[in-house]
């Protein structure tokens, strides 16, 4: 009998509970804790959670593992299996579940805790979200359908991969992956035929690892980002703005600043990179730092903690804290309802390569350096015209065709010498 074959289920009808949860302590040396279905600490998620650290890992990337993991676990508990005992079998039936499941709704905690009302009606009524998939029709994005995303899948599925591998070389699991790689790929060593001019691929692709098709970034058009900046109330937002589009940083990265790193003098700001965490000071425009001086004087008067080691961003009301992704990205999506766009702060980024990448007196090297991209050729994706930007330049030539075809051609211009009017005569023109 083939590995992967065994007792039918009806995956149709499952369903995953909201069992377990994923704890963030607060403590560097244990950051995250997986929580099982019964209230304790899954110990073997915990060691791969020290292995990813040990090996320089992020707590953002431990905490997207670890959401991988609970998901994983959440569908073995369900099928009654435990973590050890898995095989290719659930596996395959996961990995189907996610390509053709819906996902589970999630319901809010403070919605887990208001009463269960009417929805209000009225002029104050709340503003319901379009239905999941909906192409947006000031950005052309679709909202997140209700299907796991291709890259969502692709992303469990190297991260079971590499939990199971981690506890097969440490002994304290499974003989074998119940993930494993390709058959195509398990016979053969990985680039063995690599050519030294052309860099090294991932040929070591998993069997159920979905294909991932290749986005083209999408930047805000000026006009858009014009009126998004004027929607703005506060000057923190205004500088924030100014500095994401100007800087190219990630959002992220701009949020480890502090007020030591802002120099006005030198038109320079200092982040840590995300995935190398070094530092680097980026340049910066003129009006990013106008805007910034305004929100320091403001949330100084305020009350804010002032110092140079202090953080550079603080949330606008009390208790102070300092201002973190997650507030950043709601300040962001809060301000496009008025436009019905539905951009991402990472769409800032693309926004600012594209302008770099516009400019011809820029080296690409250059930007390659202020994005802190390891290879010159991540660029080429930015170099890419978005659609709207094709669709302009073909509308354009079409009317320059139709402009061409009504001109009527003009008479050639007789030799010095001639007159005009005998020329007339001469072919049977009317006189001009």
């Amino acid at each position: 009998m083939p590995e992967n074959e065994g007792a039918e289920r009806d995956l149709s009808a499952l369903e995953l509970p909201q069992w377990g949860r994923l704890r963030e302590t607060g403590d560097p040396w244990d950051p995250y804790q997986l929580i099982d279905k019964d209230g304790r600490v899954c110990a073997e998620a915990q060691a791969f959670f020290k292995d990813l650290q040990a090996a320089g890992r992020e707590d953002t990337t431990l905490r997207s593992y670890a959401l991988d993991l609970l998901r994983w676990l959440r569908f073995l508990w369900v099928l009654d299996i435990r973590w050890d005992r898995a095989t290719s079998v659930e596996a395959r039936d996961f990995m189907r579940w996610m390509l053709l499941a819906d996902k589970p709704v999630r319901v809010h905690w403070r919605l887990q805790l208001r009463p269960q009302t009417a929805a209000p009606k009225g002029p104050g009524a709340v503003v319901r979200r379009p239905p999941p998939g909906t192409l947006n029709p000031v950005t052309g994005k679709s909202s997140p359908g209700v299907k796991y995303a291709a890259a969502t899948r692709a992303h469990c599925e190297t991260v079971m991969r590499t939990f199971y591998d981690f506890h097969l070389r440490e002994g304290t699991g499974p003989i074998i992956n119940p993930f494993p790689l390709d058959r195509s790929r398990q016979a053969s060593r990985a680039n063995a035929h690599h050519n030294p001019m052309e860099r090294f691929k991932h040929e070591r692709t998993g069997r159920y690892r979905p294909k991932v098709p290749k986005r083209i970034p999408r930047r805000i058009p000026d006009e858009m980002f014009n009126a998004i900046f004027a929607a703005l109330k506060y000057n923190r937002d205004r500088a924030m703005l100014a500095f994401w589009v100007s800087t190219g940083v990630r959002a992220e990265e701009l949020l480890t600043s502090t007020n030591r790193d802002a120099l006005p003098g030198e038109q320079v700001i200092g982040v840590i990179r995300k995935g190398t965490r070094n530092y680097q000071r980026v340049p910066a425009s003129p009006d990013a730092f106008v805007w910034l001086r305004l929100a320091q004087e403001e949330a100084w008067r305020r009350g804010v903690p002032r110092g140079r080691n202090a953080p550079l961003w603080w949330t606008l009301r009390r208790p102070w804290r300092p201002l973190e992704y997650p507030a950043a990205r709601a300040m962001f999506i809060r301000v496009q309802e008025l436009l019905g766009s539905n951009w991402s702060l990472h769409d800032l980024r693309h926004t600012a390569t594209y302008r770099m990448t516009s400019d011809p007196l820029v080296r690409l090297t250059d930007v390659q350096w202020v994005l802190a991209h390891k290879q010159l050729t991540t660029l080429q994706i930015y170099l890419t015209p978005d659609s709207d930007e094709m669709v302009g330049h073909m509308l354009a030539h079409h009317a320059r065709q139709e402009k061409k075809a009504t001109e009527q051609p003009r008479p050639p211009l007789p030799a010095p010498g001639y007159d005009p009017a005998s020329m007339d005569v001469l072919f049977g023109r009317p006189n001009s």
